[in-house]
């Protein structure tokens, strides 16, 4: 036994392991090409619900090309072709049948650059629900945007100032707006693309605060190029280099013994 690791008494040695969370999304054999480009290799991953997996590697490794494979969002670059095969709860997110619209909402995303609307802090999270016919009322509607407001840890900031618009919130005001209108149409994942990267350290802290709270509801797919961000905030990291998937794997275990030289190569700083 690992001395490190002793139980708290000699019962604990009759427990069942834990059983490995059900994985949320699937992908097998991914690759995509813009033109000639071939961006992306085989990847094929689990990524299991109500947890984060981070998703780590230099600029250009096909980290963020991966993540915009879960939400299609590769469907608005003209050049782009996809194969192999994505699902969320065994449901082929390539179908041809299905609605993107629905898929997006589902599927939330955030971008490294806070982007709210130029609207009011409300119609920025009420936006959504509306047009997705979520609320039958405004009292339904006003539920809905202070709950998300609440959850993305926003609302005893802004709630005397709802009528404000966002774009006059501080940066990290502005992305855990963000946070909150993507929560706003109840997606099962959310996608967060260098989301810490545009704002200052203790705005930050609070983004990595919220992740970690949101992962109890939510399945959380995480691009950073920070290191330390991904130790700190998931459970779960992927490496890619050069369009490949190298390893993936609980993330003690991918900083403290990885599998791969490159894997080890880039955790140490010898690239990147």
């Amino acid at each position: 036994m690992n001395a490190l690791v002793q139980p708290a008494t000699a019962a604990a040695t009759t427990l069942a392991p834990s059983a490995p969370a059900r994985a949320k999304v699937v992908a097998e054999n991914v690759n995509v090409h813009y033109g000639e480009k071939h961006a992306l290799k085989n990847v094929s991953v689990n990524i299991p619900e109500r947890s984060v997996m981070a998703f780590i590697g230099p600029s250009g490794c096909g980290k963020s090309t991966f993540l915009r494979c879960i939400n299609r969002m590769n469907d608005t670059i003209p050049s782009a072709r996809v194969t192999g095969r994505i699902e969320i709860d065994d449901l082929d997110i390539y179908d041809k049948s299905l609605d993107v619209v629905q898929l997006r909402a589902r599927v939330g995303m955030v971008f490294q650059k806070p982007n709210p609307f130029p609207k009011s802090v409300y119609e920025n999270v009420a936006y959504g629900p509306r047009i997705h016919g979520m609320a039958r009322s405004k009292t339904d509607l006003d539920d809905i945007v202070i709950s998300s407001l609440k959850r993305a840890s926003l609302w005893e900031e802004v709630k005397d100032r709802l009528s404000d618009p966002g774009t006059r919130l501080s940066g990290g005001q502005q992305q855990r707006l963000c946070i909150a209108r993507a929560i706003a149409v109840g997606p099962e994942v959310i996608l967060m693309d260098e989301p810490c990267s545009a704002l200052d350290p203790n705005a930050a802290a609070r983004i990595e605060e919220l992740i970690d709270e949101l992962r109890q509801n939510f399945t959380i797919i995480i691009v950073t190029h920070s290191i330390k961000q991904a130790a700190r905030v998931s459970q779960r990291t992927a490496f890619f280099h050069l369009g490949s998937l190298v390893e993936e794997g609980p993330t003690e275990m991918i900083f403290t013994t990885p599998q791969d030289r490159r894997t080890q190569d880039y955790i140490t700083g010898r690239f990147g």
